[in-house]
Protein backbone atom coordinates (compact mmCIF):
# COMPACT_ATOMS: atom_id res chain seq x y z
CA UNK A 1 0.00 0.00 0.00
CA UNK A 2 1.55 3.34 -1.00
CA UNK A 3 1.57 6.50 1.08
CA UNK A 4 -1.27 8.11 -0.85
CA UNK A 5 -3.55 5.17 -0.02
CA UNK A 6 -2.58 5.36 3.64
CA UNK A 7 -3.39 9.06 3.83
CA UNK A 8 -6.73 8.59 2.10
CA UNK A 9 -7.88 5.97 4.61
CA UNK A 10 -9.33 8.44 7.19
CA UNK A 11 -11.27 10.20 4.42
CA UNK A 12 -12.74 6.88 3.37
CA UNK A 13 -13.63 6.12 7.00
CA UNK A 14 -15.35 9.49 7.36
CA UNK A 15 -17.39 8.78 4.27
CA UNK A 16 -18.53 5.49 5.80
CA UNK A 17 -20.09 7.34 8.71
CA UNK A 18 -22.66 9.03 6.51
CA UNK A 19 -23.50 5.81 4.65
CA UNK A 20 -24.55 3.96 7.80
CA UNK A 21 -28.09 3.16 6.61
CA UNK A 22 -27.27 -0.23 5.13
CA UNK A 23 -30.22 -2.56 5.36
CA UNK A 24 -28.18 -5.61 4.41
CA UNK A 25 -26.47 -5.60 7.79
CA UNK A 26 -29.56 -5.15 9.91
CA UNK A 27 -30.61 -8.76 10.24
CA UNK A 28 -27.52 -9.91 12.16
CA UNK A 29 -27.40 -6.79 14.34
CA UNK A 30 -31.09 -7.01 15.13
CA UNK A 31 -30.54 -10.49 16.55
CA UNK A 32 -27.72 -9.24 18.74
CA UNK A 33 -29.74 -6.23 19.92
CA UNK A 34 -33.07 -7.97 20.37
CA UNK A 35 -32.79 -7.46 24.13
CA UNK A 36 -32.72 -3.66 23.88
CA UNK A 37 -35.68 -2.18 25.80
CA UNK A 38 -38.21 -0.34 23.65
CA UNK A 39 -39.59 1.96 26.35
CA UNK A 40 -37.72 4.74 28.14
CA UNK A 41 -34.52 3.97 26.25
CA UNK A 42 -31.54 5.76 27.83
CA UNK A 43 -28.96 7.61 25.76
CA UNK A 44 -26.09 5.77 27.47
CA UNK A 45 -27.53 2.41 26.38
CA UNK A 46 -28.05 3.64 22.82
CA UNK A 47 -24.45 4.87 22.58
CA UNK A 48 -23.19 1.60 24.03
CA UNK A 49 -25.02 -0.47 21.41
CA UNK A 50 -23.93 1.80 18.55
CA UNK A 51 -20.28 1.51 19.59
CA UNK A 52 -20.54 -2.27 19.91
CA UNK A 53 -22.45 -3.18 16.78
CA UNK A 54 -22.22 -0.51 14.09
CA UNK A 55 -20.66 -1.94 10.89
CA UNK A 56 -18.63 1.21 10.18
CA UNK A 57 -16.73 0.70 13.43
CA UNK A 58 -16.32 -3.02 12.85
CA UNK A 59 -15.03 -2.38 9.34
CA UNK A 60 -12.50 0.15 10.63
CA UNK A 61 -11.42 -2.26 13.38
CA UNK A 62 -10.97 -5.01 10.80
CA UNK A 63 -8.56 -2.70 9.00
CA UNK A 64 -6.24 -3.06 12.01
CA UNK A 65 -5.66 -6.66 10.94
CA UNK A 66 -4.53 -5.34 7.58
CA UNK A 67 -2.22 -2.89 9.34
CA UNK A 68 -0.68 -5.72 11.38
CA UNK A 69 -0.15 -7.69 8.18
CA UNK A 70 1.64 -4.72 6.60
CA UNK A 71 3.90 -4.44 9.64
CA UNK A 72 4.73 -8.14 9.30
CA UNK A 73 5.33 -7.68 5.59
CA UNK A 74 7.74 -4.81 6.26
CA UNK A 75 9.59 -6.91 8.86
CA UNK A 76 10.00 -9.72 6.33
CA UNK A 77 13.02 -7.84 5.01
CA UNK A 78 14.88 -9.05 8.08
CA UNK A 79 14.25 -12.72 7.32
CA UNK A 80 15.87 -15.05 4.75
CA UNK A 81 14.31 -16.46 1.61
CA UNK A 82 14.61 -20.26 1.30
CA UNK A 83 13.41 -22.29 -1.66
CA UNK A 84 13.94 -25.59 -3.44
CA UNK A 85 14.60 -25.67 -7.17
CA UNK A 86 14.82 -28.56 -9.63
CA UNK A 87 15.18 -28.71 -13.40
CA UNK A 88 15.57 -31.03 -16.36
CA UNK A 89 17.05 -29.78 -19.63
CA UNK A 90 17.70 -31.78 -22.81
CA UNK A 91 20.10 -30.12 -25.20
CA UNK A 92 21.06 -30.82 -28.77
CA UNK A 93 23.31 -30.83 -30.55
CA UNK A 94 25.62 -31.62 -27.65
CA UNK A 95 28.89 -29.60 -27.68
CA UNK A 96 31.94 -31.85 -28.17
CA UNK A 97 35.70 -31.66 -28.82
CA UNK A 98 37.64 -33.85 -31.29
CA UNK A 99 41.22 -34.88 -30.46
CA UNK A 100 43.36 -36.52 -33.15
CA UNK A 101 43.89 -40.17 -32.46
CA UNK A 102 41.84 -39.90 -29.25
CA UNK A 103 38.35 -39.46 -30.59
CA UNK A 104 35.47 -37.13 -29.71
CA UNK A 105 34.54 -36.00 -26.17
CA UNK A 106 31.15 -34.51 -25.10
CA UNK A 107 31.28 -31.38 -22.97
CA UNK A 108 27.71 -31.80 -21.60
CA UNK A 109 25.29 -34.70 -21.31
CA UNK A 110 22.21 -34.71 -23.49
CA UNK A 111 19.94 -34.92 -20.44
CA UNK A 112 20.79 -32.47 -17.66
CA UNK A 113 19.34 -32.84 -14.15
CA UNK A 114 19.74 -30.55 -11.16
CA UNK A 115 18.15 -30.04 -7.72
CA UNK A 116 19.14 -27.55 -5.02
CA UNK A 117 18.17 -25.95 -1.71
CA UNK A 118 18.68 -22.19 -1.99
CA UNK A 119 19.17 -19.66 0.82
CA UNK A 120 19.33 -15.88 0.46
CA UNK A 121 19.30 -13.13 3.08
CA UNK A 122 20.02 -9.44 3.24
CA UNK A 123 22.83 -8.80 5.69
CA UNK A 124 22.63 -5.03 5.66
CA UNK A 125 20.51 -2.55 3.69
CA UNK A 126 21.58 0.68 5.40
CA UNK A 127 18.26 1.25 7.20
CA UNK A 128 15.89 0.59 4.31
CA UNK A 129 13.92 -2.19 6.06
CA UNK A 130 13.91 -0.34 9.40
CA UNK A 131 12.34 2.71 7.78
CA UNK A 132 9.64 0.58 6.13
CA UNK A 133 8.81 -1.04 9.49
CA UNK A 134 8.55 2.35 11.19
CA UNK A 135 6.26 3.63 8.43
CA UNK A 136 3.98 0.58 8.75
CA UNK A 137 3.76 0.96 12.54
CA UNK A 138 2.89 4.65 12.30
CA UNK A 139 0.25 3.83 9.69
CA UNK A 140 -1.43 1.57 12.25
CA UNK A 141 -1.55 4.53 14.64
CA UNK A 142 -3.51 6.42 12.01
CA UNK A 143 -5.91 3.48 11.67
CA UNK A 144 -6.56 3.57 15.43
CA UNK A 145 -7.20 7.30 15.32
CA UNK A 146 -9.62 6.78 12.44
CA UNK A 147 -11.63 4.38 14.60
CA UNK A 148 -11.85 6.99 17.36
CA UNK A 149 -12.97 9.60 14.85
CA UNK A 150 -15.70 7.32 13.48
CA UNK A 151 -16.94 6.65 17.01
CA UNK A 152 -17.01 10.36 17.80
CA UNK A 153 -18.96 11.17 14.63
CA UNK A 154 -21.41 8.34 15.27
CA UNK A 155 -21.83 9.54 18.87
CA UNK A 156 -22.74 13.02 17.62
CA UNK A 157 -25.23 11.60 15.11
CA UNK A 158 -26.74 9.37 17.81
CA UNK A 159 -27.10 12.24 20.28
CA UNK A 160 -28.78 14.48 17.70
CA UNK A 161 -31.20 11.71 16.69
CA UNK A 162 -31.92 10.75 20.31
CA UNK A 163 -32.80 14.28 21.40
CA UNK A 164 -34.86 14.84 18.26
CA UNK A 165 -36.98 11.89 19.38
CA UNK A 166 -37.18 13.29 22.92
CA UNK A 167 -38.58 16.54 21.55
CA UNK A 168 -40.96 14.85 19.11
CA UNK A 169 -42.37 12.51 21.75
CA UNK A 170 -43.09 15.37 24.14
CA UNK A 171 -44.38 17.63 21.36
CA UNK A 172 -46.85 14.95 20.24
CA UNK A 173 -48.04 14.51 23.82
CA UNK A 174 -48.63 18.27 24.13
CA UNK A 175 -50.51 18.29 20.82
CA UNK A 176 -52.70 15.43 22.09
CA UNK A 177 -53.53 17.50 25.16
CA UNK A 178 -54.34 20.48 22.93
CA UNK A 179 -56.64 18.35 20.76
CA UNK A 180 -58.44 16.97 23.81
CA UNK A 181 -59.02 20.50 25.13
CA UNK A 182 -60.15 21.81 21.74
CA UNK A 183 -62.65 19.00 21.36
CA UNK A 184 -64.05 19.72 24.82
CA UNK A 185 -64.46 23.36 23.80
CA UNK A 186 -66.10 22.28 20.56
CA UNK A 187 -68.67 20.21 22.48
CA UNK A 188 -69.27 23.19 24.78
CA UNK A 189 -69.78 25.51 21.80
CA UNK A 190 -72.13 23.04 20.12
CA UNK A 191 -74.29 23.00 23.25
CA UNK A 192 -74.28 26.79 23.40
CA UNK A 193 -75.05 26.98 19.71
CA UNK A 194 -78.08 24.75 20.20
CA UNK A 195 -79.45 27.29 22.68
CA UNK A 196 -78.51 30.21 20.43
CA UNK A 197 -75.84 31.62 22.76
CA UNK A 198 -72.87 30.78 20.49
CA UNK A 199 -72.16 32.07 17.00
CA UNK A 200 -71.21 30.18 13.87
CA UNK A 201 -67.90 32.09 13.94
CA UNK A 202 -66.95 30.56 17.31
CA UNK A 203 -67.88 27.11 16.05
CA UNK A 204 -65.87 27.40 12.78
CA UNK A 205 -62.89 29.03 14.48
CA UNK A 206 -62.66 26.13 16.92
CA UNK A 207 -62.92 23.63 14.06
CA UNK A 208 -60.09 25.43 12.26
CA UNK A 209 -57.93 25.29 15.41
CA UNK A 210 -58.58 21.55 15.68
CA UNK A 211 -57.63 21.04 12.02
CA UNK A 212 -54.42 23.04 12.40
CA UNK A 213 -53.43 21.13 15.52
CA UNK A 214 -54.13 17.79 13.86
CA UNK A 215 -51.99 18.84 10.88
CA UNK A 216 -49.14 19.84 13.21
CA UNK A 217 -49.42 16.51 15.01
CA UNK A 218 -49.28 14.66 11.67
CA UNK A 219 -46.05 16.47 10.77
CA UNK A 220 -44.57 15.64 14.16
CA UNK A 221 -45.60 11.98 13.87
CA UNK A 222 -44.01 11.72 10.42
CA UNK A 223 -40.77 13.23 11.70
CA UNK A 224 -40.86 10.86 14.67
CA UNK A 225 -41.18 7.87 12.34
CA UNK A 226 -38.15 9.04 10.33
CA UNK A 227 -36.00 9.67 13.40
CA UNK A 228 -36.97 6.30 14.87
CA UNK A 229 -35.85 4.66 11.65
CA UNK A 230 -32.48 6.43 11.88
CA UNK A 231 -32.03 5.43 15.53
CA UNK A 232 -33.05 1.83 14.83
CA UNK A 233 -30.52 1.64 12.01
CA UNK A 234 -27.79 3.03 14.24
CA UNK A 235 -28.30 0.37 16.91
CA UNK A 236 -28.99 -2.43 14.41
CA UNK A 237 -32.72 -2.90 14.97
CA UNK A 238 -35.33 -3.25 12.19
CA UNK A 239 -36.21 0.22 10.89
CA UNK A 240 -39.90 -0.12 11.82
CA UNK A 241 -39.22 -1.01 15.48
CA UNK A 242 -41.13 1.32 17.80
CA UNK A 243 -38.69 2.77 20.32
CA UNK A 244 -39.38 5.35 22.99
CA UNK A 245 -36.60 7.39 24.58
CA UNK A 246 -36.38 9.22 27.86
CA UNK A 247 -35.08 12.69 28.48
CA UNK A 248 -31.63 12.66 30.04
CA UNK A 249 -30.32 14.94 32.75
CA UNK A 250 -28.64 17.98 31.26
CA UNK A 251 -24.98 17.31 30.51
CA UNK A 252 -22.40 19.56 32.13
CA UNK A 253 -20.27 21.91 30.06
CA UNK A 254 -16.59 21.08 29.60
CA UNK A 255 -14.66 21.76 32.79
CA UNK A 256 -12.37 24.13 30.92
CA UNK A 257 -12.15 27.93 31.26
CA UNK A 258 -13.87 29.67 28.36
CA UNK A 259 -10.68 31.42 27.29
CA UNK A 260 -8.87 28.05 27.11
CA UNK A 261 -11.44 26.04 25.13
CA UNK A 262 -9.69 26.43 21.78
CA UNK A 263 -6.21 25.56 23.05
CA UNK A 264 -7.71 22.61 24.94
CA UNK A 265 -9.36 21.45 21.71
CA UNK A 266 -6.04 21.63 19.84
CA UNK A 267 -4.57 19.22 22.40
CA UNK A 268 -7.51 16.78 22.51
CA UNK A 269 -9.27 16.74 19.12
CA UNK A 270 -8.79 13.51 17.17
CA UNK A 271 -8.69 15.46 13.91
CA UNK A 272 -5.69 17.45 15.11
CA UNK A 273 -3.88 14.30 16.24
CA UNK A 274 -4.61 12.68 12.85
CA UNK A 275 -3.36 15.73 10.98
CA UNK A 276 -0.09 15.65 12.93
CA UNK A 277 0.19 11.91 12.37
CA UNK A 278 -0.22 12.46 8.62
CA UNK A 279 2.63 14.96 8.73
CA UNK A 280 4.78 12.40 10.50
CA UNK A 281 3.85 9.70 7.99
CA UNK A 282 4.65 12.01 5.09
CA UNK A 283 8.11 12.63 6.58
CA UNK A 284 8.67 8.89 7.05
CA UNK A 285 7.58 8.20 3.49
CA UNK A 286 10.13 10.77 2.29
CA UNK A 287 12.86 8.94 4.21
CA UNK A 288 11.72 5.56 2.82
CA UNK A 289 11.92 6.85 -0.74
CA UNK A 290 15.28 8.44 -0.06
CA UNK A 291 16.61 5.09 1.21
CA UNK A 292 15.71 3.30 -2.03
CA UNK A 293 19.17 4.21 -3.42
CA UNK A 294 20.97 2.72 -0.41
CA UNK A 295 23.35 -0.19 -1.14
CA UNK A 296 22.36 -3.75 -0.22
CA UNK A 297 24.65 -6.49 1.02
CA UNK A 298 23.29 -10.01 0.57
CA UNK A 299 24.51 -13.51 1.39
CA UNK A 300 23.46 -16.53 -0.64
CA UNK A 301 24.06 -20.26 -0.49
CA UNK A 302 22.87 -23.18 -2.54
CA UNK A 303 23.40 -26.91 -2.11
CA UNK A 304 22.13 -29.88 -4.08
CA UNK A 305 23.17 -32.14 -6.93
CA UNK A 306 23.46 -32.25 -10.72
CA UNK A 307 25.02 -34.23 -13.54
CA UNK A 308 27.39 -33.06 -16.25
CA UNK A 309 30.72 -33.36 -14.42
CA UNK A 310 33.74 -34.75 -16.34
CA UNK A 311 34.74 -37.50 -16.77
CA UNK A 312 31.36 -39.22 -16.24
CA UNK A 313 28.85 -36.69 -17.50
CA UNK A 314 25.78 -38.72 -16.53
CA UNK A 315 26.73 -39.25 -12.88
CA UNK A 316 24.64 -37.22 -10.43
CA UNK A 317 27.01 -35.47 -7.99
CA UNK A 318 26.53 -33.22 -4.94
CA UNK A 319 27.47 -29.58 -5.38
CA UNK A 320 27.21 -26.24 -3.53
CA UNK A 321 27.81 -22.53 -3.93
CA UNK A 322 28.21 -19.78 -1.30
CA UNK A 323 28.81 -16.12 -1.80
CA UNK A 324 28.18 -12.46 -1.01
CA UNK A 325 26.46 -9.92 -3.20
CA UNK A 326 26.67 -6.14 -3.08
CA UNK A 327 24.25 -3.94 -5.00
CA UNK A 328 24.99 -0.23 -5.27
CA UNK A 329 22.48 1.84 -7.29
CA UNK A 330 24.23 4.39 -9.46
CA UNK A 331 21.72 5.77 -11.92
CA UNK A 332 17.96 5.28 -12.17
CA UNK A 333 17.05 8.08 -14.52
CA UNK A 334 14.97 10.72 -12.69
CA UNK A 335 12.76 8.29 -10.79
CA UNK A 336 14.30 8.97 -7.38
CA UNK A 337 14.33 12.71 -7.92
CA UNK A 338 10.68 12.85 -8.94
CA UNK A 339 9.58 10.46 -6.18
CA UNK A 340 11.29 12.71 -3.64
CA UNK A 341 9.61 15.77 -5.12
CA UNK A 342 6.25 14.03 -4.85
CA UNK A 343 6.94 13.02 -1.23
CA UNK A 344 8.01 16.59 -0.43
CA UNK A 345 4.74 17.87 -1.90
CA UNK A 346 2.85 15.40 0.32
CA UNK A 347 4.69 16.80 3.35
CA UNK A 348 3.65 20.33 2.41
CA UNK A 349 0.04 19.26 1.83
CA UNK A 350 0.00 17.55 5.23
CA UNK A 351 1.15 20.77 6.86
CA UNK A 352 -1.66 22.64 5.08
CA UNK A 353 -4.17 20.02 6.26
CA UNK A 354 -3.00 20.54 9.83
CA UNK A 355 -3.56 24.27 9.54
CA UNK A 356 -7.00 23.69 7.99
CA UNK A 357 -7.89 21.36 10.87
CA UNK A 358 -6.69 23.99 13.34
CA UNK A 359 -8.89 26.67 11.80
CA UNK A 360 -11.93 24.38 11.53
CA UNK A 361 -11.57 23.37 15.17
CA UNK A 362 -11.38 27.03 16.22
CA UNK A 363 -14.57 27.78 14.31
CA UNK A 364 -16.40 24.73 15.70
CA UNK A 365 -15.50 25.54 19.30
CA UNK A 366 -16.51 29.19 18.94
CA UNK A 367 -19.75 28.29 17.14
CA UNK A 368 -20.85 25.60 19.60
CA UNK A 369 -19.94 27.74 22.59
CA UNK A 370 -22.13 30.54 21.18
CA UNK A 371 -25.02 28.10 20.61
CA UNK A 372 -24.61 26.80 24.15
CA UNK A 373 -24.79 30.29 25.65
CA UNK A 374 -27.76 31.24 23.46
CA UNK A 375 -29.65 28.05 24.39
CA UNK A 376 -29.05 28.71 28.10
CA UNK A 377 -30.41 32.24 27.72
CA UNK A 378 -33.45 30.97 25.81
CA UNK A 379 -34.25 28.55 28.64
CA UNK A 380 -34.45 31.46 31.08
CA UNK A 381 -36.50 33.47 28.59
CA UNK A 382 -39.03 30.71 27.91
CA UNK A 383 -39.30 29.78 31.59
CA UNK A 384 -40.44 33.34 32.21
CA UNK A 385 -42.72 33.23 29.15
CA UNK A 386 -44.35 29.99 30.35
CA UNK A 387 -44.93 31.44 33.82
CA UNK A 388 -46.55 34.52 32.27
CA UNK A 389 -48.67 32.39 29.91
CA UNK A 390 -49.91 30.23 32.80
CA UNK A 391 -50.77 33.31 34.82
CA UNK A 392 -52.59 34.81 31.83
CA UNK A 393 -54.50 31.55 31.37
CA UNK A 394 -55.59 31.58 35.01
CA UNK A 395 -56.90 35.11 34.61
CA UNK A 396 -58.60 34.15 31.34
CA UNK A 397 -60.51 31.33 33.08
CA UNK A 398 -61.77 33.77 35.72
CA UNK A 399 -62.79 36.31 33.09
CA UNK A 400 -64.49 33.62 31.00
CA UNK A 401 -66.59 32.48 33.95
CA UNK A 402 -67.62 36.08 34.56
CA UNK A 403 -68.47 36.54 30.86
CA UNK A 404 -65.79 39.18 30.27
CA UNK A 405 -64.15 37.23 27.43
CA UNK A 406 -65.32 34.75 24.82
CA UNK A 407 -64.58 31.07 24.45
CA UNK A 408 -62.08 31.88 21.69
CA UNK A 409 -60.13 34.21 23.98
CA UNK A 410 -59.88 31.42 26.53
CA UNK A 411 -58.66 29.03 23.82
CA UNK A 412 -56.00 31.51 22.74
CA UNK A 413 -54.75 31.80 26.31
CA UNK A 414 -54.63 28.04 26.68
CA UNK A 415 -52.86 27.66 23.33
CA UNK A 416 -50.24 30.16 24.48
CA UNK A 417 -49.47 27.94 27.46
CA UNK A 418 -49.02 24.89 25.20
CA UNK A 419 -46.84 26.79 22.75
CA UNK A 420 -44.71 28.16 25.60
CA UNK A 421 -44.22 24.63 26.93
CA UNK A 422 -43.08 23.52 23.48
CA UNK A 423 -40.64 26.43 23.19
CA UNK A 424 -39.21 25.71 26.64
CA UNK A 425 -38.89 22.02 25.75
CA UNK A 426 -37.08 22.85 22.52
CA UNK A 427 -34.72 25.25 24.26
CA UNK A 428 -33.83 22.55 26.80
CA UNK A 429 -33.24 20.03 24.00
CA UNK A 430 -31.13 22.57 22.08
CA UNK A 431 -29.08 23.22 25.20
CA UNK A 432 -28.43 19.51 25.76
CA UNK A 433 -27.39 18.98 22.15
CA UNK A 434 -25.24 22.13 22.11
CA UNK A 435 -23.43 20.97 25.28
CA UNK A 436 -22.77 17.59 23.65
CA UNK A 437 -21.49 19.32 20.53
CA UNK A 438 -19.29 21.62 22.60
CA UNK A 439 -17.81 18.64 24.44
CA UNK A 440 -17.12 16.95 21.11
CA UNK A 441 -15.73 20.16 19.65
CA UNK A 442 -13.12 20.41 22.43
CA UNK A 443 -12.21 16.71 22.05
CA UNK A 444 -13.97 15.04 24.99
CA UNK A 445 -15.09 11.50 24.18
CA UNK A 446 -18.87 11.05 24.20
CA UNK A 447 -18.96 7.27 23.99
Amino acid sequence: MNMRSVLYLPIICLYLIFSFINMSGQSNDSVKNSNIPRDSLALSLVLQNVMQSHPSIKEAEEALNTADARIGLAKSGYYPNVDVSASFVRIGPVPSIDFPSLGSFQLYPENNYSAALNYEQTLYDFGKTAKNVTLAKESKTLYNQSIDLIKQKLALLTVSTFYSLVYLQEAIRIKDEQLATLKEHLEFIEKKKATGSATQYEYLSTKVKISNTESQKLDLTTMQKIQRSVLNTLIGMPAITSLNVKQEVTLTRPAVPEDSLISYAFDHRIEMAMAKEKEKLAGLQYQVIKSQNNPMLDVFASGGGKNGYIPDLNTFKANYSVGLGLKVPILNGTRLKNNLLQAKSTINNSAFETEIARRNISNEVTENEAYCIAARQKISQFELQLAQAEEAFSLAKINFKSGAITNLDLLDAETSVSESRLLLLKSNIDYNVSVYKLNIAVGNKMY
